[in-house]
C-alpha cells in the first residue's frame, strides 16, 4: 500500500452542539479541519495511552534492583529444579 492510499474508513459520533461548537473553534486556532483537528488529537490521546500502559518508569533504586536482579545468577533450588522436571514432563517441544 502506498502512502497515497485511499483513506476509508470511518468513525461516526454524536455530540452535544456545545462540545461541537469548542471543537469547530479549537479547529479553527490550528488551522485544521474539523476531522483532522479530531483525528489528529484522536491519534495522539491514543499514543499516549498505548505508551503508558506498554511501559514501565522505574525510580532509579528500583531500576537498580531490577537490573542487580538480572545481572545475579540463578540458584537452582530444589523447588526449581522439581518444576522444571515437571514441566519437561508435561510440555514436549516440537
Amino acid at each position: 500500500m502506498t502512502g497515497t492510499a485511499a483513506q476509508n474508513e470511518r468513525i461516526n459520533l454524536r455530540l452535544k452542539q456545545s462540545a461541537k461548537k469548542l471543537i469547530e473553534r479549537a479547529a479553527t486556532f490550528e488551522g485544521k479541519t474539523v476531522s483532522s483537528f479530531i483525528l489528529s488529537s484522536a491519534l495522539a490521546s491514543a499514543e499516549r495511552t498505548i505508551q503508558e500502559h506498554e511501559s514501565i518508569k522505574l525510580s532509579e533504586r528500583d531500576a537498580q534492583r531490577f537490573f542487580d536482579a538480572l545481572a545475579k545468577p540463578i540458584a537452582f533450588n530444589k523447588e526449581l529444579t522439581e518444576a522444571l522436571t515437571e514441566h519437561d514432563r508435561r510440555v514436549k517441544s516440537i
